[in-house]
């Protein structure tokens, strides 16, 4: 059966303006980090993205590492694009990154202009695609110029591979000169993705700040801390769990009885909004407007359901975010 995207997809998503860019993004956004590589069930990655994309969310983001193995997840995403999304293309934000191990030998990791170029080319062909629209440097180079680097991005946009790109996981220091080279180039910075949750607060020493200074979104990544910041561990680490898989992403050492206790307390004021843990978590990461997007993973469509419910309540009382700075601190 031919997929004919929901008639109601726009009605119940917020878009944000990037900064001081034209493009708007979804509030929620989908990543493909996990459960779309080789190892994942090919009709449930279908199923999330086409949900996904039913429920307004137009933004997918990916990784040329990004599986396993490596370059399968933007392999499963390109088939299901040509097979389903094709039509939708002009209304898809489609980001790709690179900075990883990618590949053997000295041109398939960092940051140099060769690696960076040629990744982007593979991923690509992998996805089926002329461009993407967000194309990102995934960490920073301690060897490369940062000059260097920034170039092959400015020479990426001006070859008509991105329309767009951004930095992933840079300090503020860093990133600050960074955008400062590829404004000097003509290719302004768009983007930048951190991590950050409420258990992973280091963007607000500075890098949020840097950001609104230079006119550059930002989007999380791992709003959730991994799945901590749900109702999965209320009761402790069950067996079927991340942290319970040997998962290097998520150990049982990260789950203290002391960050255990912090869940159940955030858990009650979640109750008290009327929302689950995991809704309160995502909205507290984007209040105040200075986050542009959140970028969730997703293994079923119910979780999917509750990020774009939570857009229904996403506003704080001052009363409800001293308690919950109380809880962090």
């Amino acid at each position: 059966m031919v997929y004919q995207a929901s008639p109601t997809r726009y009605e119940n998503m917020e878009y944000r303006r990037c900064s001081q860019s034209g493009l708007k993004l979804p509030v929620v956004s989908l990543g493909l980090w996990h459960n779309f590589g080789d190892n994942a069930h090919f009709e449930n990655g279908r199923t999330l993205i086409r949900h996904a994309f039913d429920h307004g969310i137009t933004h997918f983001d990916l990784a040329n590492n990004y599986g396993p193995p490596p370059g399968s997840a933007e392999q499963h995403f390109g088939r299901i694009l040509q097979e389903d999304l094709l039509p939708y293309r002009d209304e898809l934000i489609i980001s790709s990154k690179a900075g990883y191990t990618m590949w053997d030998g000295p041109y398939g990791d960092w940051g140099s202009k060769k690696y960076l170029v040629a990744s982007l080319n593979q991923s690509l062909k992998r996805m089926g695609l002329e461009y993407v629209d967000i194309f990102y440097h995934h960490r920073p180079d301690p060897d490369t110029p940062l000059e260097e680097t920034m170039a092959a991005l400015d020479l990426i946009v001006r070859q008509g591979k991105a329309l767009y790109v951004g930095l992933s996981n840079y300090p503020a220091d860093r990133a600050k000169k960074a955008f400062e080279i590829l404004q000097q180039l003509g290719t302004p910075c768009l983007i930048h993705q951190p991590k950050y949750s409420m258990f992973e607060r280091w963007v607000e020493a500075d890098l949020l700040d840097t950001l609104a200074d230079n006119g550059v979104g930002s989007i999380a990544f791992s709003p959730l801390a991994g799945g901590v910041l749900t109702d999965r561990y209320l009761a402790g680490i069950p067996q079927d769990s991340r942290a319970a898989s040997g998962s290097k992403f998520l150990t049982t050492d990260q789950l203290t009885e002391e960050k255990l206790e912090k869940v159940r307390k955030l858990n009650e004021i979640a109750q008290a909004r009327g929302q689950k843990l995991s809704q309160m978590a995502l909205a507290w990461v984007l209040r105040g407007d200075r986050v542009t997007s959140v970028l969730i993973g997703a293994s079923k469509t119910s979780q999917i359901d509750d990020a774009v419910g939570m857009i229904a309540n996403r506003q704080f009382s001052a009363e409800e975010l001293a308690a919950i700075e109380g809880i962090l601190v």
